[in-house]
């Protein structure tokens, strides 16, 4: 039950941003087994001022294209289905809508199945 938030410079169409969000969920359905209608994920919108990334850190020459990818989800996944989800995001998002891999910056943050409540107040997965 990934929840993903996805934050980038203003200003790209919204063609550009829906395929981020498909090549986003295609990547977690296929790497992570997320189930065909589990798609929870938001957009923000950063002007200039507000959107700072270090441009060279670790050696990888960032551009004003970057994104930021941040996905909560349980801490269920092997250290290698982490890996091919990273390699599988960068990948899909390089052929829609054409995001450079290094452009690509994920952040997975691993949470207790027990810690999600999808509605109704309910605990679905405790």
């Amino acid at each position: 039950m990934p929840l993903t938030h996805i934050s980038l410079r203003a200003g790209k169409p919204e063609d550009y941003r829906q395929a981020i969000f498909d090549s986003l969920y295609r990547a977690m359905h296929e790497t992570f087994n997320v189930p065909e209608d589990n798609q929870f994920m938001t957009i923000s919108e950063h002007d200039a001022a507000n959107f700072r990334y270090g441009a060279s850190f670790l050696g990888i020459a960032r551009s004003d294209d970057l994104v930021f990818i941040q996905i909560t989800a349980n801490n269920t996944r092997t250290l290698d289905q982490k890996k091919v989800l990273f390699r599988r995001i960068a990948a899909l998002l390089g052929e829609s809508p054409g995001i450079r891999p290094e452009d690509v910056f994920v952040n997975l943050v691993e949470v207790a199945k027990e810690n999600w409540s999808l509605g109704n107040g309910l605990a679905q997965y405790a």
